[in-house]
């Protein structure tokens, strides 16, 4: 529930903001502000302002305010023009939801609105004319674009409406809610607890949900894993197969589709049937029992590799869904949940590209940083593999030179950007330098995204087959291998 035009009214009376000074500004999400003031009660306050659909609000937060991982395009506007600016008017604008800082820094008069409408909620910045410097949410179709015009104190149709077809009536009330203080601090509870977008109910049953559909996932992958490796187990008994077929050769008759002969492998030499394919000889039969027993030996191996692994990933998803189980902060907890991918496999809470992975782990292979590109290479079959399995998503670039064994190079990918010629260059140099090719001095490599790759059937590890390939001739270049080794990241 949003706040009321009374409730409004009596936050801005108790936050009382004439005087004060604007310190800092916070914007850790695209519906989440908060300026940080000092004034004439000889202390900081945090004024939060929200604008998500339900849960409009203005109030101070005595809760710690996370920074943003990166900087917000509007938390960057208001440091510049606004920090340092005092505060000379703060009100509400009649009883529309509209409330009109009128903020000076130095000579410079601004006028910050905060509408709290919660279907066209919005912070506007305007010079002393109305004509628009920024928005929070830039909105054309209400004109509410940088060179647009807003004067809430003159409204009009939908504005004098309150917005939200409210009706004009002397019905609404401030809430009486539990617990002391003022109503700034019993706002601030109530919401932190039970209300809107930052309900922690609301965002525990969110992590709950995204942790929960991942653990289900992973634990029927490892059940079929377990069925897997008995299976594997039993792979002996192929070559027991295959040696009992051989031993009756001269007895199968051609185009028989089974053999009945004794089990000299059991004490007692019971009579065993084996299932023999119409169309091959008794050598081939055993061949292909043979075959099995090889891959299963091999497979063993693997598949309790990615048993151990799979149970490793299990204790860490419990590990983070305790952790945020017990985030008391909303706001914290909300800028967990956003470096969870929602549908992933392992949803943990992503690394930082550059450093060392969740747990503390060293990656495998090398990995180089140029600018904000985050580029990886496996030097073998089993870093290879390890990146693949654990380390790279579907949209991230994998290269790999063409006709010459080598390591495959990923480019991590970047939301909303394309990786760059230069980028691919550098990908490319990497993966031509760490193959058996270098010593020709250039080749051609293939690129495509991850989800793009497939695994071999049956082949050694980590091999995959791209489709939708694309080529990139590269000619080894030393001063880009000597850049690139001086932003290899060191653990």
């Amino acid at each position: 529930m949003s706040l009321n035009w009374k409730e409004i009214s009596c936050i801005l009376e108790e936050l009382d903001l004439p005087g004060s000074r604007i310190q800092k500004v916070f914007q850790n999400d695209f519906d989440l502000l908060a300026l940080e003031v000092y004034g004439k009660s000889s202390r900081e306050k945090r004024v939060l302002v929200c604008l998500a659909p339900g849960a409009c609000r203005i109030h101070e937060t005595f809760r710690p305010i996370p920074k943003s991982e990166k900087p917000l395009r509007f938390a960057q506007f208001l440091k510049s023009r606004i920090v340092n600016g005092r505060i000379e008017e703060a009100v509400q604008l009649g009883d529309n939801r509209v409330i009109r800082l009128l903020i000076r820094r130095g000579e410079i008069p601004y006028r910050l609105y905060i509408r709290l409408w919660s279907n066209a909620a919005n912070v506007i910045v305007s010079g002393e004319d109305g004509i628009i410097l920024d928005a929070m949410k830039r909105l054309p179709g209400r004109g509410e674009i940088t060179g647009g015009v807003y004067r809430p104190e003159h409204p009009r149709g939908e504005e004098a409406a309150g917005g939200d077809g409210a009706v004009r009536e002397d019905k609404y009330r401030i809430r009486d809610l539990d617990g002391d203080g003022s109503f700034n601090e019993k706002i601030d509870r109530f919401y932190a607890e039970n209300g809107g977008a930052l309900s922690l109910e609301k965002l525990r049953e969110k992590a709950k949900r995204l942790i929960g559909g991942s653990v289900n996932r992973l634990e029927a992958a490892l059940e079929s894993l377990g069925e897997k490796e008995a299976e594997y187990r039993n792979a002996v008994r192929w070559k027991e197969y295959g040696d009992i077929i051989m031993a009756n050769a001269a007895r199968i008759d051609p185009g028989a589709a089974w053999l009945e002969a004794a089990d000299f492998f059991r004490a007692g030499n019971e009579t065993i049937r084996i299932e023999l394919e119409r169309d091959k000889s008794p050598v081939e039969n055993a061949g292909i029992c043979y075959q099995k027993y090889r891959r299963g030996k091999n497979g063993l191996l693997d598949v309790q590799e990615e048993i151990r692994e799979g149970e490793e990933e299990l204790a860490r998803l419990e590990e983070t869904e305790k952790r945020l189980l017990c985030e008391t902060n909303p706001l914290v907890l909300k800028g967990l949940l956003k470096k969870i991918r929602p549908g992933s496999k392992r949803p943990g809470i992503t690394e930082t590209p550059g450093e060392k992975t969740a747990g503390g782990k060293k990656r495998p292979g090398l990995s180089f940083r140029d600018g904000d590109w985050l580029i990886m290479v496996g030097r073998d079959a089993g870093e290879n593999d390890e990146l693949l399995r654990r380390h790279v998503r579907g949209n991230d670039i994998w290269l790999h030179v063409r006709d010459y064994s080598g390591s495959y190079v990923f480019i991590k990918h970047r939301s909303g950007k394309t990786a760059p010629l230069d980028i691919l260059l550098d990908g490319g140099n990497l993966a031509l330098f760490y193959s058996k090719g270098r010593n020709n001095g250039s080749g051609n490599c293939y690129y495509t995204q991850v989800k793009y790759l497939r695994r071999a059937k049956n082949g050694p590890k980590g091999k995959v087959i791209p489709t939708q390939e694309k080529n990139l001739f590269v000619t080894l270049d030393e001063k880009r291998l000597k850049k690139l080794e001086d932003t290899r990241i060191r653990y």
